[in-house]
């Protein structure tokens, strides 16, 4: 469930247009909600540079019973993020979990391991990690696509991820009101019930606000900000 957060075959279907923003460092705090537990969770997301052309995106969130750890190394090629290196971890609420992935863009190969399983699959362009494409889809937002479709590697295998932007809503967080884009992750009903919304602030870089899941069941989970920083600056209110 945690794994959500934290959310198309070719470049033409995936490509992160960072004419209309740049990459710039974040971290976010979020309480951490689920419907089907008594208490409130703690998640962290950032992005950080290595320093050099790279990026490190990190997600990590916590709750009594449970924990999980995402990363994904990247960096930019003209106006595609390119992922390197995937790395997800999970303990607790059932099965613990562990798998990477290794992205090499002079082989174009991927190599990985899956369910303790190794596994090597052809790397196309535009392919994204389940870590990195939330970071495309954040800039595309913030590029004022209105559809997005991306090639995803979800376990040893590709997935299309389609989102739709829904409009502007204000949304109150601890740090009071912002002005966000709402987007929504498109299925098709006969093969999924899941139903995720997401929420990015439009004026910090389209940094990720809030973010709901409601399962087939009806059980949800849903992270909110509680406080942030973009670019070494704290995220404050709207202007009233």
């Amino acid at each position: 469930m945690l794994r959500i957060l934290l959310t198309t075959l070719l470049l033409s279907l995936c490509s992160a247009n960072l004419a209309a923003a740049e990459l710039q460092p974040f971290h976010a705090s979020y309480t951490a909600d689920w419907s089907q537990l008594p208490f409130t969770g703690k998640a962290e997301r950032s992005l950080k540079n290595n320093g050099d052309d790279t990026w490190r995106l990190s997600f990590e969130a916590s709750m009594i019973v449970a924990g999980l750890k995402e990363t994904s190394t990247l960096r930019l090629a003209g106006e595609q993020i390119q992922p390197l290196k995937y790395r997800y971890q999970r303990t607790g609420l059932g099965k613990a979990k562990k798998n990477s992935q290794d992205f090499n863009w002079q082989t174009y190969l991927i190599t990985g391991v899956e369910k303790k399983q190794p596994f090597e699959m052809p790397l196309l362009v535009g392919v994204l990690d389940k870590s990195s494409y939330q970071l495309a889809l954040q800039l595309d937002v913030a590029a004022g696509q209105q559809a997005m479709s991306y090639s995803v590697v979800d376990g040893n295998e590709l997935d299309t991820y389609d989102f739709r932007v829904l409009g502007e809503e204000i949304v109150t967080t601890s740090v009071g009101k912002l002005r966000t884009i709402k987007v929504e992750r498109v299925r098709d009903p006969s093969q999924s019930q899941r139903k995720t919304t997401l929420w990015f602030a439009a004026d910090w870089n389209f940094l990720l606000v809030q973010l709901n899941q409601v399962e087939k069941d009806g059980k949800d989970y849903t992270i909110m900000l509680e406080q942030g920083s973009v670019n070494g600056k704290p995220i404050t209110a709207m202007p009233e």
